[in-house]
């Protein structure tokens, strides 16, 4: 069975900086090659929102309220996947959480990381 476990989240100020981590871990032979990777994000009462994501194909994309402060990054020989997150604000409070997919038949998720951006 595949598991991700996400870490670095925390309370930082606004204007500051976190940088997530997902590991991947599976079957001897598991490789996040060929999957794409995600981060998500969830506050209550919103729905989850695609943060950034890293496809298998090398594009990478990510929501306009994050573009320019965010990064996503992946190391496949490692099987992580990371998300520096800059600049930091208050609304980017939420619990970070980290998929990788493939196809529609092996779609992974962690149990996600708090992030809390507060004076």
């Amino acid at each position: 069975q595949v598991r991700l476990v996400e870490s670095g989240g925390g309370l930082v100020q606004p204007g500051g900086s976190l940088r997530l981590s997902c590991v991947a871990s599976g079957p001897i032979i598991f490789s996040i090659n060929g999957y794409d990777t995600n981060w998500y994000r969830q506050t209550p009462g919103r729905q989850q929102e695609l943060v950034a994501g890293f496809a298998a194909d090398g594009n990478i994309d990510y929501a306009d309220s994050v573009s320019g402060r965010f990064t996503i990054s992946r190391n496949d020989g490692e099987n992580t996947v990371h998300l520096q997150m800059n600049s930091l604000k208050p609304e980017d409070t939420a619990v970070y959480f980290c998929n990788i997919r493939a196809g529609h038949r092996y779609d992974y998720w962690g149990r996600g990381t708090q992030v809390t951006v507060s004076s």
